[in-house]
């Protein structure tokens, strides 16, 4: 089968010891491209290195709603903690001493890397971890978007418990290709992002999340795609997620959609090059 992985984080302080053999295994599994995300500043300069490493791994440039605001969450101690242990990398601006994100700044590097990167994200909007500063988040996002439009780059978009907000933006912007990473909004915001014309990336959770199934079971297979969020969200309970697992998920949508596990392959990594290539 033919493979893809749209979301990871290989630059997760999990990953920082066999690496070679995590891309080995996806690449024995049939995986053709890893899409790894950076957060912040830091991370972002990481993935381009892990690019530059592996022929498989392609970089995509992000700004992380929380870490776009770490100068005004710093003192929130027991928020970093909660956010070191949940995400990692994603946290990361709490785990390193506080790194403060010049958001214009960050931007501009981006801009200037736009040959260096496949898409712009992981970005867009949280109000599970961080309340009472969703405007300060959507005037961050609105600058990313507005990046976006300039370079013309697939975005990919964490919408975590704000998924309207999220919808709203990006159907304000002339952003075509969007990509909804780990979409846990209702049905009527599924069928709404579906209608506009974005996709979905769907984690190899899926094998144990009833929401991931319905997703699949209401989306139009041309508008799927797999993902892992590696290292989060595995489909094993007790192993960390990889990109080899992506196969999981199309097991998973192979049955969900009445259709071979090759079918549902090809038809995602075409929907992958149409979006990324």
């Amino acid at each position: 089968m033919i493979l893809v992985d749209v979301h990871a984080h290989l630059d997760h302080a999990r990953f920082k010891d066999d690496l070679d053999d995590v891309i080995s295994r996806a690449k024995e599994a049939g995986v053709k491209a890893v899409i790894t995300s950076g957060v912040n500043s830091t991370t972002n300069r990481m993935i381009l290195k892990i690019d530059e490493r592996y022929d498989i791994v392609k970089a995509s440039f992000g700004l992380y709603p929380i870490d776009a605001l770490a100068a005004e969450l710093d003192n929130d101690e027991s928020l970093g903690a909660r956010l070191s242990e949940t995400y990692g990398t994603a946290g990361s601006s709490f785990v390193r001493d506080t790194e403060t994100i010049d958001v214009d700044n960050e931007l501009e590097w981006i801009m200037k890397n736009k040959d260096k990167c496949i898409a712009v994200g992981e970005c867009g909007l949280d109000y599970k971890w961080v309340k009472g500063k969703e405007k300060e988040q959507q005037r961050v996002f609105q600058k990313v978007i507005q990046t976006v439009e300039k370079i013309k780059k697939p975005i990919i978009v964490h919408s975590r418990k704000a998924e309207l907000d999220a919808i709203e933006m990006l159907e304000s912007s002339k952003i075509k290709k969007v990509v909804m990473h780990c979409f846990s909004g209702k049905k009527s915001l599924i069928k709404r992002a579906a209608d506009n014309g974005w996709s979905f990336s769907v984690p190899p959770v899926i094998t144990r999340l009833q929401h991931f199934q319905m997703l699949v079971d209401m989306t139009n297979l041309s508008q799927l795609l797999t993902e892992t969020d590696a290292p989060y969200l595995s489909p094993f309970r007790d192993r960390r997620n990889e990109p080899a697992f992506v196969a999981e998920t199309i097991k998973k949508i192979a049955e969900i959609k009445g259709i071979t596990e090759e079918d549902a392959a090809n038809n995602i990594y075409m929907n992958y090059t149409n979006i990324f290539l």
